[in-house]
C-alpha cells in the first residue's frame, strides 16, 4: 500500500454583495501530497476593498478563513494554524497560502470581494 496521503482542494467564486464580473480564481483544482507547499490566487474586482477567502466542506458545511481590507491582512479564523496566510502582493491578485497542506485541508476553497463588509 503506497504510504503517501493525498490532499485535494477545489477552487471555486463566491460572490458577496453586488455582483460584477472579473473575479477569476486559479487553478481550478489541485491534487497534492501532504507536505507540500499550495498557493492559491484570486483576481477579486478591482474597485473592491474587501477580499474574503471561505472554505468548504462535508463535514462542517462553508467557513471564514481570512479576510483583506484595503490590501492589508485584516481578520482570520480563530481555527486557522500559522500555516494559512491572504496577501496581495502586487495590489492586483489575492493569494491564499497553505504550508504545508495537510490531510484535513481537502476542500472547496472560495474567494469573494465587495465593496463593504
Amino acid at each position: 500500500m503506497d504510504s503517501r496521503l493525498f490532499c485535494c482542494v477545489i477552487f471555486g467564486i463566491l460572490g458577496v454583495g453586488h455582483m460584477e464580473t472579473g473575479i477569476s480564481q486559479t487553478p481550478s483544482h489541485y491534487i497534492r501530497e501532504m507536505g507540500q507547499n499550495i498557493s492559491l490566487r484570486c483576481e477579486p474586482i478591482s474597485s473592491h476593498f474587501y477580499f474574503y477567502w471561505y472554505r468548504q466542506t462535508l463535514e462542517k458545511g462553508v467557513e471564514f478563513l481570512i479576510s483583506v481590507y484595503n490590501k492589508v491582512p485584516s481578520e482570520k479564523a480563530d481555527f486557522l494554524k500559522d500555516r494559512f496566510s491572504a496577501e496581495m502582493p502586487d495590489g492586483l491578485h489575492f493569494t491564499l497560502k497553505i504550508q504545508p497542506v495537510q490531510l484535513g485541508d481537502s476542500a472547496v476553497y472560495l474567494c469573494a470581494s465587495s465593496l463593504a463588509t
